[in-house]
């Protein structure tokens, strides 16, 4: 079974968005609009923070890509009353909508701020509908939603390489925000497998996780930037 996660270099993020906007269309993520957005209702499965590094006049700005940790010691999970916050068997943090009764526990727990709680039933104005991605549901008001890893794509390249009787290449399967990266910033793959380029980079010395010290065990590596 193999354990998926991510590593984002952080030398060559350049902050263009490009992920942001793929998880939107592949994910179904509805906007809120400027009014909802100023009460913090605003909804971003991943999000690009900005650090400047240095003092005027000789600093540098540093983007951070932010998404769903996938923690291996999610803090979210032990918290949820209807267990619609799990764990997987190939190291995902589970959300099933359906289950979800929106106590907000889980958002609350979560030190990272990647969970998202549906105030309203999403709205597509027409032609906006056509857009729509078949293969991932459209949350309800009154849940949580957050990064899945793009689970549809992880299940749809699961099931064709199955039925091929083949495994699965390092590389053929992507996130959409892994896929839309121009500076290929963003790697995708299984930790698990010791030849994989997301297992080589996290085991890389400009490594770093996200609040490591929390104990969450994240799947995410950052790898910072060089001097």
């Amino acid at each position: 079974m193999p354990n998926w996660g991510m590593a984002v270099d952080l030398d060559t993020c350049t902050g263009c968005g490009a992920c942001v906007t793929a998880c939107h269309a592949e994910n179904n993520i509805s906007t809120v609009g400027a009014e909802q957005a100023a009460l913090g209702r605003a909804k971003h499965w991943i999000r690009v923070e900005r650090y400047w590094e240095g003092e005027f006049p000789d600093v540098r700005l540093k983007f951070r890509p932010v998404l769903c940790q996938q923690c291996d010691n999610a803090p979210c999970e032990p918290v949820c009353p209807t267990y619609a916050s799990h764990h997987t068997e190939d190291g995902l943090n589970a959300q099933v909508y359906n289950r979800c009764i929106g106590t907000r526990y889980c958002a609350n727990a979560c030190p990272y701020n990647v969970r998202f709680f549906d105030f309203f039933n999403p709205e597509w104005d027409k032609p906006l509908h056509l857009q729509l991605n078949p293969d991932v549901s459209l949350r309800e008001v009154g849940v949580m939603d957050k990064c899945t890893f793009c689970v549809q794509r992880i299940k749809a390249t699961q099931v064709q390489a199955r039925a091929e009787e083949r495994e699965i290449a390092d590389g053929e399967l992507q996130t959409a925000c892994a896929q839309a990266c121009p500076s290929r910033a963003l790697v995708f793959g299984d930790l698990d497998d010791p030849g994989s380029q997301v297992s080589r980079l996290s085991r890389s010395p400009r490594g770093t996780k996200l609040l490591e010290d929390l104990g969450t065990r994240p799947k995410v590596t950052y790898l910072s930037r060089q001097a």
